[in-house]
């Protein structure tokens, strides 16, 4: 009888054990959840807050945060007008990589018009193949908002835009470059850096087109984790390039 005894209380203790584990469990889950659904909240609400730069007022994305996206496959046509000169045409779905934060972003039907300043770096693979990178800018001319078929802009006022943009892309580039020149894995780089005027502050600038050797690496910024760029990959040899950033404003 006592062996009995034992075996009931032994199975209770161990009843309890489980159910008081399948509590906290629970609570760990809707403790997870709620963390989960307020994060949500949070991203949401800052996506689509008020926010300042340099005077002017904006929602959405946070300046300094990116989006990466996956093109399908696109069609892109070109002719040639002139030796140096060709028009292009590029259409294709672009996709998300990832999905966006819940309650974020622009009602479905929502368009922009969008102008691209880029540099298209080709090389040729084989007798049908190139790589390209495209690195640049885009400036956004107007926007049109899903429940309405008006612009936000004329196409006056758009071209107006365009010519303020198309100016201060000329002037960011007749200003002094940042002057480029150290050593990285036993090779010597010289080159320079054209800053984005946008991103410069008392003298400083922390966006910059960079050159070296004679070849267009891309845009280097300077965020809260560091130096970064897209198209490189090797992070020692971009700070290398911030390094030598900082030591020409010093």
């Amino acid at each position: 009888m006592w062996w009995h005894s034992l075996c009931r209380f032994h199975f209770m203790i161990v009843a309890k054990a489980r159910k008081k584990s399948a509590a906290k469990s629970s609570l760990r889950k809707k403790s997870a959840l709620k963390r989960t659904s307020k994060s949500k909240a949070d991203i949401s609400a800052s996506y689509n807050s008020v926010k300042q730069y340099n005077g002017k007022q904006y929602t959405g994305m946070a300046i300094g945060r990116s989006h990466k996206w996956y093109y399908d496959k696109g069609e892109w046509k070109e002719t040639k007008i002139t030796p140096d000169l060709w028009e292009v045409s590029y259409a294709v779905t672009k996709r998300r990589a990832g999905h966006a934060p819940e309650g974020s972003g622009v009602p479905v039907g929502t368009a922009y018009h969008w102008y691209i300043m880029a540099h298209q770096d080709v090389r040729k693979l084989n007798a049908n193949d190139y790589s390209t990178v495209l690195s640049g800018f885009k400036y956004k001319v107007a926007h049109k908002r899903a429940s309405t078929d008006k612009w936000s802009a004329t196409t006056a006022t758009q071209r107006k835009h365009l010519l303020k943009y198309l100016k201060e892309m000329i002037e960011q580039l007749e200003n002094t470059p940042v002057l480029l020149e150290f050593e990285y894995n036993g090779k010597k780089f010289k080159g320079e850096g054209t800053p984005v005027k946008e991103s410069c502050h008392d003298g400083v600038c922390f966006s910059l087109e960079i050159n070296l050797n004679g070849e267009h690496l891309g845009i280097i910024n300077r965020l809260k984790s560091g130096w970064k760029m897209n198209e490189v990959k090797d992070q020692k040899f971009i700070d290398a390039i911030g390094q030598s950033i900082l030591l020409w404003y010093e």
